[in-house]
């Protein structure tokens, strides 16, 4: 059961951060949004039910994850919105915290962490564009061994720990 918990606060932390890398469209695919806010508050009036909350922002993750990866879009009216309902209902009243600024991590430290990683990461895909997998190989192994994720994507690469 906690480990089911931790992989759950990992899904919602990621898409909240992914929330934040998001450009907006002229119009959303999704109607939910816009009802997004009233359906937590909703939840959170029924005896405050915490995990109803947490349902409809998984359902809004989902959403979140198909605009991150081009299958849908969102209106820079919704997005605003959605990034308010995140911080509202994630940050403010179930006080989970998403940058490492917030858990006393120094911020320098975390940029030159995520730049060494990333030259790392285009190394790999400059090897394999020179069709080195020998090198690429070596390098998603050695990531890996140390406990890193990483998700090739059409346009780059993702990578957490």
């Amino acid at each position: 059961a906690l480990q089911s918990s931790e992989k759950g606060l990992e899904r919602l932390m990621d898409s909240y951060k992914r929330l934040q890398m998001l450009q907006p469209s002229a119009n959303s695919s999704s109607d939910d949004i816009k009802t997004l806010r009233q359906r937590c508050f909703d939840a959170m009036n029924d005896d405050l039910n915490t995990p109803i909350v947490i349902s409809h922002l998984f359902d809004a993750g989902r959403f979140i994850n198909s605009v991150y990866d081009g299958k849908a879009t969102i209106s820079a009216e919704d997005l605003a919105e959605l990034k308010e309902v995140f911080k509202l209902f994630v940050e403010n009243i179930m006080g989970l915290r998403v940058s490492g600024a917030a858990q006393g991590e120094n911020p320098k430290k975390e940029a030159a962490f995520q730049a060494v990683v990333d030259m790392l990461l285009n190394m790999r895909m400059e090897a394999k564009a020179n069709k080195d997998w020998a090198k690429a190989d070596e390098i998603r192994n050695s990531l890996t061994a140390l406990g890193f994720e990483i998700k090739d994507r059409k346009d780059g690469f993702e990578w957490k720990i």
